[in-house]
């Protein structure tokens, strides 16, 4: 499994549950090196393989290099987790060229370079591709256009992607909604989420992990469908 962004947050989370049940991980990670050795460590120490790759999403070649790296060092590909993104406040009228090609790269266009080279590799044996989408992806909101556009782009590919490669690749996405929050949310806005949230709470990686397990080990019958974790916020 290559699990891009395994470094910190949610897709840590993934990486140590995959772990757990056998798989072997390839930790993606583009600033984040002290991190992702970390959860490497982390995974060797419980008796797992994993290894860390570094890598630009933003740029094409460097998600080749990712997915050709990991299958140098673990010798296949069965599984690919796009879950890195960035995320940033982005007002309309702040928007900067510099903003909207960070955002659109690393979410939308690193993603499908990362599946374009996974989807060679897995050709032969078949494979799953799990892409990360977000509940904004259907319902963009305000101060954030770029990264809800480059969500909703990702929902599209997921459905592109999923046509294209049956019947031996599955590809399917997973939107979530408030998961972990931002770390400068004040008390305030954090409260804000939740009141604006029907199931009143905000969820947690977990409910992310065992979406990703239902995709890979609960079904082999589900493609280009979205996901959406995200307590409500979709019908609120």
């Amino acid at each position: 499994v290559l699990v891009t962004g395994a470094g910190r947050r949610v897709g840590r989370s993934i990486a140590l549950a995959l772990a757990e049940r056998g798989a072997r991980i390839a930790i993606h990670y583009n600033r984040s090196k002290k991190e992702a050795q970390t959860v490497v460590k982390e995974i060797e120490k419980r008796g797992g393989t994993a290894h860390s790759v570094q890598g630009d999403l933003a740029k094409a070649r460097d998600c080749e290099r990712i997915v050709q790296e990991t299958l140098k060092v673990l010798g296949r590909l069965d599984v690919l987790v796009n879950n890195a993104a960035v995320f940033f406040k982005t007002p309309l009228f702040e928007v900067t060229e510099k903003d909207w090609d960070l955002t659109l790269n690393s979410n939308l266009k690193g993603s499908f370079f990362c599946a374009q080279a996974a989807a060679k590799a897995m050709q032969k044996e078949g494979g799953k591709i799990i892409n990360f989408a977000d509940w904004s992806g259907f319902r963009p909101y305000v101060d954030y256009l770029p990264y809800c556009i480059s969500k909703a782009g990702v929902i599209a590919m997921t459905k592109g992607l999923a046509k294209t490669l049956a019947p031996k690749i599955e590809v399917n996405a997973i939107a979530p909604g408030p998961i972990l929050l931002p770390k400068d949310l004040d008390p305030a806005e954090k409260e804000e989420v939740s009141r604006n949230t029907p199931l009143k709470k905000v969820g947690s990686p977990q409910d992310i992990v065992n979406a990703i397990l239902f995709l890979i080990e609960g079904t082999d019958f589900m493609t280009g469908a979205t996901i959406v974790i995200d307590g409500g916020r979709l019908i609120a």
